[in-house]
C-alpha cells in the first residue's frame, strides 16, 4: 500500500550568518502492506513528520520514488490525495464549529453530494461515539473527543490509507486508549494506517510492524516482538539463595541458555530465546537437583532496548 525507495528531503537553515543544509530524511526505503497498522517510531526531530508530509504530498521529496495506494507520489499527486486521509498532530477542528458541521464540510470538500455528506457525517458520529456531542461547538470538547473528530474527518471520504501524525500526543491515558481502539477498528475494516509516534507503549501495543527512525535513517524494522527478540532475547530471573553457584553450573549447560549471570545475592539472570518455554525447563532442572526455588520472573526487552542497541542511546532520553 505504501512503497518508497531512496526518499530524501533536506532543508536550508541559517546558522551564524551561514546557510546550512540539514538532511531531514536520508534515502528512506519503506514497504507497508495493505490492511496493517504501521508505526513510525523515533525521537522528536528524527524525520517522522517530514516523511509523513512527503507521503501525503504536502511537501515534495528532493530525491527518490514512492507509491501510495498504487499512485505515484511525483506524477499522480492528485490521485494520492483522493486515496488517503491525513490527520495532523495539531488537529484540524475549529473552535466555533460543531462536529457535524466539520464532517459535512470535509465530505463536501471531497466532492461528495450534500445529502450523502450528511449521511456520512451521521455514520461517522455514531462510529466514533460522538453523537451525543454532535451539535456542540468543538471548543467545548475534551482533548480526546476533539481528537476523535479529527480522525473522523480524516476518514469521512473512505480512504485506503490513513496517516496519523502523533495521534495521542498530549492526551490523558484513557483518551489515548480510546484513540487506539478507534485505530484498531479502522484496521479491522480493511484500512491501512500509518502512525508516527514517539511513545514506546503506543508502538508496542498498537502496531503490527514498526520502523524505528533516527537522524533521518531507518535503524530497525519488523514486528515489535521480532525487534525485541533480535536484540537480546528474554531474561529469566531466578532466586535460589545459597545454592546459586550450583544452580548456575547446571543451567549454563542447558541448550536454552544463551547467557548466564550469577549475582552475590543468590540471583541468577538467564538470557533465553523464549522465556515462556524456558521457565518450565528451568524449574524441572532445579527440582531434579534438589535446589529450592524461591522466585522466578520473566522480563522481556523493550523497544527502548532496541533503540539503545541500534543507536547507543535511549529513546526516552532522546
Amino acid at each position: 500500500m505504501i512503497k518508497t525507495k531512496g526518499l530524501k528531503k533536506s532543508y536550508q537553515t541559517r546558522s551564524r550568518r551561514k546557510t546550512v543544509s540539514v538532511d531531514a530524511v536520508k534515502g528512506l526505503d519503506l514497504d507497508v502492506a495493505e490492511g496493517e497498522i504501521f508505526g513510525f517510531l523515533g525521537p522528536n526531530g528524527a524525520g517522522k513528520t517530514t516523511t509523513l508530509r512527503m507521503l501525503a504530498t504536502l511537501i515534495r521529496p528532493d530525491d527518490g520514488e514512492a507509491t501510495v495506494a498504487g499512485a505515484n507520489l511525483r506524477t499522480e499527486p492528485a490521485t494520492v490525495r483522493r486515496n488517503i486521509g491525513f490527520v495532523a498532530q495539531g488537529g484540524g477542528t475549529s473552535d466555533d464549529v460543531t462536529a457535524r458541521e466539520e464532517l459535512i464540510l470535509q465530505a463536501r470538500m471531497y466532492g461528495i453530494p450534500k445529502a450523502e455528506a450528511a449521511v456520512r457525517a451521521e455514520e461517522a458520529l455514531a462510529a466514533f461515539d460522538l453523537t451525543e456531542y454532535a451539535d456542540r461547538k468543538c471548543k467545548t470538547y475534551s482533548g480526546g473527543q476533539r481528537r476523535r473528530v479529527d480522525i473522523a474527518m480524516g476518514v469521512i471520504h473512505k480512504p485506503q490509507v490513513l496517516f496519523l501524525d502523533e495521534p495521542t500526543s498530549g492526551l490523558d491515558p484513557q483518551s489515548r486508549v480510546n484513540v487506539w481502539d478507534e485505530v484498531r477498528r479502522l484496521r479491522a475494516s480493511g484500512m491501512t494506517v500509518f502512525i508516527t509516534t514517539h511513545y514506546l507503549d503506543e508502538a508496542d501495543a498498537l502496531c503490527d510492524r514498526i520502523a524505528i527512525i533516527d537522524a533521518g535513517e531507518i535503524v530497525a524494522e519488523g514486528t515489535p516482538t521480532e525487534l525485541k527478540r533480535e536484540i537480546s532475547g528474554d531474561v529469566v530471573t531466578v532466586q535460589v539463595g545459597e545454592d546459586a553457584a550450583k544452580a548456575g553450573d547446571l543451567l549454563e549447560k542447558e541448550p536454552f541458555a544463551r547467557g548466564l549471570e550469577v549475582r552475590d545475592d543468590g540471583e541468577l539472570r538467564l538470557t533465553v530465546d523464549a522465556g515462556e518455554s524456558a521457565i518450565p525447563q528451568i524449574m524441572r532442572t532445579l527440582e531434579g537437583a534438589g535446589i529450592r526455588l524461591d522466585t522466578i520472573e520473566l522480563h522481556r526487552p523493550t523497544l527502548d532496548d532496541v533503540f539503545l542497541a541500534k543507536t547507543g542511546r535511549s529513546l526516552r532520553e532522546s
